[in-house]
């Protein structure tokens, strides 16, 4: 594999732009986005759009059986940029996928292509995100923190972090921000932090230490989003409790990137982590370093059950038979920890 050089790095010029998840559970997709987290929501024939600013589309929701994240968007800032990706893909045999006309348009985006990801995670590039010309309806009244740094973040479990960060160091020129480990369950895990640009982390990569083990169902373990003001955070936890939606975490603070948040449990299983006021990396000093816990305080686990714990453990043990998939082409050897 070519390796990536300082006059071909990409990093600062790509962010999460919108998310694309299957499921067939649009009532209460309505209700846990619009009414408790405070999405603008537009909906269609088979199709449900949420917004957190003028773009078009930031959360796609198809009909479909996975609930589940299918694919993340990323938003390249200029088409050098975007040739440059395609090129280190191709030149290491991955097929790519053209998205269709009518899937850009769903999307709400120009120049739309498909490159296959880790965990089946698609990942789509783009180079031009449209603007909605109807007025924002969000609960949240300083609105969502998005420009330059994405939407948020997603955190992924797999069983060959170095794999997964290879890819997206080949892909992205990801850095690394730092790392927490953290005993959950009985189990030794460690979580890397990557960013591609000067919000503190777009992908957080979590595996169990020296087993290949992932008790997570669905592709991504959790995705993020950041509001502007500590009230509108306060808020939607609040909503989300009165609409009798679950909490996987109370209200705390992590103790890498300083933020305060809360975790909801969605309609597909998976968790939406809604936060405020991280810390922004200063790329002239920033250095990686090591936490012991993801917490200062908060983040308290609420309403797991036993029954909740033993499916844990039963999807923990099939993923130990369980192939993952890498796309090794894009990864080359892995990134191992220091």
């Amino acid at each position: 594999m070519k390796p990536n050089t300082l006059e071909t790095s990409v990093f600062g010029n790509v962010r999460l732009g919108y998310i694309v998840i299957e499921t067939n559970k649009f009532a209460d997709w309505r209700r846990f986005g619009r009414d408790a987290i405070g999405l603008h929501l537009d909906e269609a024939v088979d199709v449900m759009r949420f917004r957190l600013d003028d773009k078009q589309c930031r959360f796609l929701l198809q009909r479909g059986p996975a609930e589940d994240v299918t694919a993340l968007g990323w938003h390249i800032e200029d088409h050098a940029t975007f040739d440059e990706i395609l090129s280190r893909v191709t030149r290491n045999g991955v097929p790519l996928t053209e998205g269709s006309p009518e899937e850009a348009a769903l999307r709400g985006v120009e120049r739309l292509v498909r490159i296959p990801g880790p965990n089946g995670l698609w990942q789509e590039i783009f180079t031009h995100a449209k603007v909605s010309d109807a007025p924002l309806r969000t609960a949240n009244r300083a609105g969502f923190v998005t420009d330059d740094f994405g939407l948020g973040h997603v955190a992924i479990i797999t069983k060959k972090p170095h794999q997964m960060r290879g890819y997206y160091d080949t892909l992205f020129d990801a850095r690394l921000s730092d790392y927490i480990d953290e005993t959950m369950s009985g189990i030794k895990a460690k979580i890397r932090f990557l960013r591609v640009n000067e919000r503190h982390h777009s992908v957080a990569i979590g595996s169990a230490n020296r087993l290949p083990l992932n008790p997570i169902r669905t592709r991504v373990q959790h995705l993020n989003t950041q509001v502007a003001s500590l009230d509108d955070m306060t808020a939607a936890y609040q909503r989300a409790r009165e609409l009798g939606f679950s909490m996987a975490m109370s209200i705390g603070q992590h103790t890498n990137d300083k933020e305060l948040s809360f975790y909801a449990v969605t309609p597909s299983g998976f968790d939406w982590e809604v936060g405020w006021n991280p810390i922004v990396v200063d790329e002239t000093t920033w250095e990686p370093c090591t936490y012991q816990g993801i917490s200062i305080w908060g983040h308290t686990t609420e309403g797991q059950t036993i029954i909740d714990k033993l499916n844990q453990f039963k999807v923990g043990a099939k993923s130990l038979l369980r192939a993952e998939d890498t796309v090794p082409a894009l990864a080359g050897p892995g990134i191992p920890d220091n």
